[in-house]
């Protein structure tokens, strides 16, 4: 999530009320997660395992909640509770507006388009032009919808990222100020759900073409031309790159990258990343003729063991 305009150090420092470590006039462009992040962005970590890699990362500020050496070239924003005040950061920036109508007046709709009723449109979304948006739609804030794309009733399009922090009082939400972006001649299903990012975008590639009762994870990539049938989780910051298939009631793990071409059967559960071209079965998911060799050998079990007694 880039800031309207660009920020010091100083500045940022001021609204979370926390040290700094770097000059005070030194450039903040944005905030984003760790796997998004550009020169100019704050990012945060809360704990000494991600201390080296979000140091390292791109991102020229690091929120951390510990006194370390900082980077040549970096800033350091010095807090007692960095989730705490990247929260701050979101609700400041990117503030919730209460809506008052059922399609926000900052709404563009293109040409041709058509909105069925009861459809609830939010501040700042972007419908292109010859696209059919059925009934019950809730498309939230800043959601951005190209050309020639199709969305059938009940679906729900910028909730919040399911990003939580356990403490002793219970579960702390990360606020969620990024967008779902839904390219051209993309058509989605009835009932699905696709999560905003926390500062990122949710993406759903060209040509791709989802079934009913989807949900798609916050910071996903679902790449071009992509198949993905009905009751298919995929959870946050997943890379699913062209050309692939999911079959129905398919489980994917987070954080994973899906090669472009492969084939995921159905009920599988995915929990690392794939080869192209290749096909996937089972929970966990093997590729499928090592899966059906499996199989067929445990159907000769009952035979050896006779041939053993």
């Amino acid at each position: 999530m880039k800031f309207p305009k660009p920020h010091t150090l100083k500045k940022i420092s001021q609204l979370i009320d926390c040290a700094f470590i770097g000059d005070d006039h030194f450039p903040v462009l944005g905030m984003n997660e760790i796997h998004v992040v550009e020169p100019g962005d704050i990012v945060f970590v809360d704990h000494p395992k991600y201390y080296d890699k979000a140091l390292s990362s791109a991102a020229t500020i690091i929120l951390i909640n510990k006194k370390v050496d900082c980077p040549e070239g970096k800033a350091l924003l010095i807090s007692d509770d960095p989730f705490r005040d990247f929260n701050k950061l979101t609700s400041h920036f990117k503030p919730f507006h209460a809506a008052n109508t059922q399609i926000s007046d900052s709404a563009v709709i293109g040409k041709n388009t058509i909105i069925q009723p009861n459809c609830f449109i939010g501040h700042n979304v972007t419908i292109g032009d010859h696209c059919v948006i059925h009934s019950n739609v809730s498309i939230y804030d800043d959601t951005i919808i190209g050309n020639h794309v199709t969305i059938h009733a009940g679906t729900v399009l910028g909730a919040n990222a399911f990003y939580y922090k356990k403490r002793m009082e219970g579960y702390d939400r990360l606020k969620s100020g990024g967008r779902v972006v839904i390219e051209n001649h993309v058509d989605i299903g009835a009932a699905c759900t696709i999560d905003r990012g926390v500062t990122g975008d949710t993406t759903i590639g060209e040509g791709s073409k989802l079934d009913n009762q989807i949900q798609i994870g916050h910071d996903t990539l679902i790449g071009k031309n992509c198949l993905i049938a009905s009751q298919t989780g995929i959870a946050g910051c997943v890379v699913v790159e062209d050309d692939v298939t999911i079959w129905g009631q398919v489980g994917v793990k987070s954080g994973i990258t899906i090669a472009k071409g492969t084939v995921l059967y159905a009920q599988s559960g995915l929990g690392h990343s794939t080869d192209e071209n290749k096909s996937y079965f089972g929970s966990p998911a093997v590729e499928a003729r090592e899966r059906f060799k499996e199989m067929a050998y445990l159907k000769k079990l009952p035979e050896i063991f006779k041939k053993i007694k």
